[in-house]
C-alpha cells in the first residue's frame, strides 16, 4: 500500500491524475484515463457507475483497500475515485 501512495503522490505532482467524481468521469469519457481506482469507502452507487464507465471505455479498474482519507494523506485530495492519466504510471500501479 505504501508504494501505491508514493506513486499516487508522484502522479498528483506531475498533474497526471483526476480526483473525484466529475474529473474522473471526464477523464474516462475523453480517453485520458489509463487506470481507474476506487477506494474501499466509495458508495455502492459510485462503484457501480465507475465499473460501468470503465467497461464502456475499456479502462482498467482496480478497487483498492485504501480509504478516501488515506488517499488525501498521500495526495492532498480527498476522493473516493481517482484516474491515472499516464500509461507508465498506470502500469506501475497495476504491477504493485
Amino acid at each position: 500500500m505504501k508504494q501505491l501512495f508514493s506513486l499516487l503522490g508522484l502522479v498528483r505532482k506531475a498533474g497526471l491524475a483526476s480526483f473525484g467524481h466529475d474529473s474522473a468521469k471526464a477523464a474516462l469519457r475523453s480517453g485520458q484515463a489509463k487506470l481507474c481506482l476506487l477506494c474501499a469507502d466509495a458508495s455502492p452507487r459510485l462503484k457501480e457507475e465507475f465499473r460501468f464507465l470503465a467497461r464502456e471505455t475499456n479502462t482498467p479498474l482496480r478497487e483498492i483497500e485504501a480509504t478516501s482519507l488515506e488517499i488525501k494523506a498521500a495526495t492532498q485530495y480527498k476522493a473516493a475515485v481517482v484516474t491515472v492519466n499516464n500509461a507508465g504510471f498506470a502500469e506501475k500501479i497495476l504491477a504493485s
